[in-house]
């Protein structure tokens, strides 16, 4: 099967019912996590679709480059931007822009390379494109991206997810949507093993406490499909980089960041150590489901009720409340550090239409818009979407009741004005916690570098113990990227 182009948009993806038979949950898990934030395993769903070129000065059209939205076809960032549309008609008549999303094909690596070589020849005329937060520092250190004004990141948006939105000291993207790890977990399988509780609010704030659980869990009489404590995504990609860190994060306050304010490496083999020991730990073959999940396998695993515990993103809680009720679903802060993701929009250095590029961003990003998404099952990067007193525009189709599929029912709890019911506690509470990736515009060199010399721990290759691989990395770190000092 040849792959799509560059910046083609995707077919129709199957949805499914909430509570639906088991086989087409698996199916429906599969393509559900296919377009999430975090990255992916590389499986191609897309459509074929133009390219975005332009041949005429006067065109008034606006392209906006985005992997896909995870809320379907017609999802909420199409119906924001079909406002945005609106809105320009209405003001403008004759002279109106016209903005037009393209969704990109592949994994984050994928999307990342498309745009990269669009941008960098020119073959692909974006005004907009949406980054996830890792590569915002590369883009405009390459110039591939433009300065933006100041007031588009007001108080409002929450800390932890300004601090993406810049680099070298200027504002280069804005927050469209934020993502952060998070824990799910089976009560009904808490109260299998008669713990007294299914809260863990509060009461799991380590690993070495998860572990705990763990262990009361396994000792219980668990349904036949239950194999192991917990899974999260240890296969070969970015979501194996994500564990790393939050490991590196959770063990030392400093051992996320390993770069210093140019991006340059300023970790070393001790600091390494202690975030080595704790991934050792919490992926230790006892505990973990399989080394080999990406985010569609975990999210299918813990869907088929093969673990207790599972590490995911918040686009996962919308899709197993289709699967499970409130007695089967909940959902917590990880324990120790959890790693910020996302994606933000940026203006693109060739765009002739900069001015209005800027506004559609505004727009996207104001008040309302962050309402809506958040409303959609996206993470909201506004403080404002998670408080009372805002009344949210009506929020159209979700993820649970898709455009066109004649369904009205929408699984997923919900609090009294209408927000995922862990909205304004758990998810708020993490991302404001949240510890961010390295920032450096020699990520890609990084999380290559952080995969391939840590795969030992995941049975490939030659078996190292903690020492050599905490060596191993640091001179591959070493070599990869420019060191501070």
């Amino acid at each position: 099967m040849t792959s799509p182009l560059p910046g083609s948009r995707t077919a129709p993806r199957r949805r499914f019912r909430a509570r639906t038979p088991w086989p087409a949950v698996m199916l429906a898990l599969s393509l559900l996590a296919a377009g999430c934030t975090g990255g992916g395993d590389g499986a191609d769903g897309g459509g074929q679709g133009a390219v975005p070129t332009s041949d005429s000065s006067g065109s008034r059209d606006i392209f906006v480059a985005s992997g896909r939205d995870v809320t379907g076809k017609g999802g909420v960032r199409q119906q924001l931007i079909d406002d945005w549309n609106a809105g320009q008609r209405t003001a403008n008549g004759a002279g109106a822009y016209r903005a037009h999303l393209v969704e990109l094909s592949g994994s984050a690596d994928q999307q990342r390379s498309q745009l990269l070589g669009a941008l960098q020849s020119g073959s692909a005329d974006y005004d907009v494109v949406n980054l996830d937060v890792t590569w915002v520092p590369e883009f405009a250190a390459a110039g591939l991206v433009r300065a933006l004004s100041d007031d588009l990141l007001d108080d409002d948006v929450i800390d932890s997810v300004a601090r993406t939105a810049r680099w070298d000291g200027d504002v280069y993207s804005v927050p469209f949507n934020s993502d952060v790890g998070l824990l799910y977990y089976r009560p009904d399988y808490l109260r299998r093993a008669d713990l007294g509780y299914t809260d863990l609010r509060g009461k799991v704030k380590t690993w070495s406490d998860l572990e705990g659980v763990i262990n009361d869990v396994d000792r219980a009489q668990m349904p036949p499909e239950y194999k192991a404590g917990w899974t999260t995504q240890l296969k070969d990609y970015e979501g194996r980089t994500v564990n790393a860190v939050e490991a590196f994060a959770s063990s030392d306050d400093d051992g996320a960041t390993l770069t210093d304010d140019e991006g340059r490496y300023t970790g070393n083999k001790e600091k390494l150590l202690s975030g080595i020991s704790d991934l050792r730990t919490r992926t230790a073959r006892a505990l973990t489901l399989t080394y080999k999940a990406d985010e569609a396998g975990s999210l299918a695993d813990f869907a088929a009720g093969k673990t207790a515990f599972l590490r995911h993103w918040p686009y996962a809680y919308g899709a197993l409340s289709q699967t499970f009720d409130e007695d089967q679903l909940q959902v917590v802060p990880l324990p120790g550090k959890a790693v910020l993701g996302g994606q933000n929009l940026a203006v693109t250095r060739d765009s002739p239409h900069a001015a209005a590029a800027q506004d559609l961003i505004r727009f996207l990003t104001d008040k309302n818009s962050q309402c809506r998404l958040l409303h959609a099952g996206f993470a909201a990067t506004r403080t404002s979407a998670y408080k009372g007193g805002l009344t949210c525009p009506e929020r159209g189709q979700t993820a649970a009741s898709p455009a066109g599929s004649g369904e009205s029912a929408d699984p997923m709890p919900r609090d009294g004005q209408g927000r995922p019911a862990y909205a304004s506690g758990t998810l708020l509470d993490a991302l404001r916690g949240a510890a961010l990736r390295p920032r450096t515009p020699y990520y890609g060199a990084f999380t290559q570098a952080v995969r391939t010399e840590l795969a030992p721990l995941f049975g490939e290759g030659r078996s190292k113990g903690n020492e050599e691989l905490a060596e191993d990395l640091d001179a591959a770190l070493r070599r990869a990227m420019p060191t501070a000092g």
